[in-house]
């Protein structure tokens, strides 16, 4: 599976650092920028396109490493077939996690590198890339009504 990477200056630093946890897990990475670190770049620039190759590419999915990941999510689940959850710090992270993957499928995670350490980072990414979607009919009736929108 592909994992494409992207976000804005104020998770640069740990968005690299996570391009290798997740290669050393065995994926191919792709990083869809910045490529370099920016304070004056904008974060629709790099998710939006991101959201886009993530929607035609069935089998790949994408991590997206901001400031907070809100409007990260907002901008990418504007474009059908993108599915953005945000990776939330706390006791509730790993049940957020895993009913992101297995009730609605998302392909792309967001993280807030401003809300989250890089330790937690990681695990979410790891238990987001481990989790399968259910495939049980209830959701897939509703993301058929999220993707007739």
């Amino acid at each position: 599976m592909y994992i494409y990477f992207a976000g804005d200056h104020a998770g640069f630093e740990m968005k690299e650092k996570l391009m290798e946890f997740v290669r050393s897990l065995g994926y191919e990475v792709f990083d869809m920028g910045p490529k370099v670190y920016d304070e004056t770049d904008d974060y629709p620039d790099f998710v939006l396109p991101l959201a886009r190759k993530i929607a035609l590419e069935k089998e790949t999915r994408g991590i997206v490493v901001a400031a907070s990941g809100q409007g990260e999510i907002i901008a990418m689940n504007r474009i059908r077939g993108a599915r953005a959850a945000l990776l939330c710090a706390g006791p509730q992270r790993v049940a957020l996690i895993r009913a992101s993957r297995d009730h609605n499928d998302s392909n792309i995670l967001a993280i807030g590198a401003r809300f989250c350490t890089l330790d937690e980072a990681k695990q979410g990414i790891q238990m987001w890339l481990e989790t399968p979607f259910s495939n049980a009919e209830r959701h897939l009736r509703r993301l058929r009504k999220i993707d007739s929108l």
